[in-house]
């Protein structure tokens, strides 16, 4: 299942949009699986149908369909019992920080709350990444973010193009703490700033250009200032989860749109 069938919260069973085989099938019967779990589909507590049922409506193999119940399990969303069949985890035991559980969390209409846990999550993490840096980073690492922020400036997070610049701009700073704990958080960081930005993109066009708010960070690290390197990253993250929470309030007041 591509991105753009995910964002636009498909209801189609995965086969009927794309046939495969061993992992891509798989993959995209959880895809489909894990994204109507966190839209609330199957909530908490939920037992889906029997194997045979399930593999039966989705027109895939037994050996398909356990497969990825199993990818749902390495992720905490469901458990699954010989007698009791599977079930839906509570939502404090999901793996919300893995970048495909955040990719299903932000399939369809994600609720504020949820926003606001990631953006919550940035703010705690990334300005104080953003100090080290300050202090930490090559001129490696440097010239990765200005040509990162040049990708950005030339292709627009409008692109995919843009977008991965984004992501490799935030990638860098977190690598340029030197700090292993923090470095091990970048791919899900990664991935939040990759699909809220997509996010944004899909509900409308961005109330105003963050590029600039990038170079401020920018500016602040290769200065080597880590008190304006923080500040410069807090007021990204704030703005931003400003602009998110904007659009979705815009949409909700708008109604559901067809698709």
């Amino acid at each position: 299942m591509t991105d753009e069938n995910l964002l636009n919260g498909a209801e189609i069973a995965p086969h009927k949009q794309q046939r495969g085989t061993g992992r891509r099938l798989h993959g995209s019967i959880a895809n489909w699986l894990g994204a109507a779990i966190l839209s609330g589909k199957y909530p908490p507590g939920t037992t889906l149908s029997g194997e045979i049922e399930f593999s039966e409506t989705l027109d895939v193999s037994r050996s398909v369909y356990r497969e990825a119940v199993k990818v749902l399990i390495a992720k905490g969303l469901v458990e699954s019992r010989t007698k009791t069949g599977t079930r839906v985890l509570p939502r404090e035991h999901w793996n919300l920080l893995d970048p495909e559980v955040l990719s299903w969390a932000l399939a369809g209409e994600p609720d504020l709350d949820f926003i606001r846990n990631i953006f919550e999550l940035r703010a705690i993490i990334e300005p104080a990444a953003a100090a080290l840096a300050a202090q930490r980073r090559s001129r490696d690492e440097v010239k990765k973010m200005k040509k990162a922020l040049a990708e950005m400036t030339r292709h627009t997070l409008a692109t995919d193009a843009g977008r991965a610049a984004d992501q490799e701009f935030h990638d860098t700073i977190l690598r340029a703490t030197r700090n292993d704990a923090v470095i091990v958080l970048t791919s899900s960081i990664g991935a939040a700033v990759h699909w809220t930005t997509l996010f944004k993109q899909r509900a409308g066009t961005l109330p105003r250009n963050p590029i600039p708010d990038h170079n401020r960070v920018y500016e602040a690290i290769a200065a080597g200032d880590p008190e304006a390197a923080r500040a410069a990253m807090h007021a990204l993250i704030e703005l931003a989860h400003e602009d998110t929470r904007q659009l979705i309030q815009a949409r909700a007041e708008k109604g559901p749109e067809r698709q």
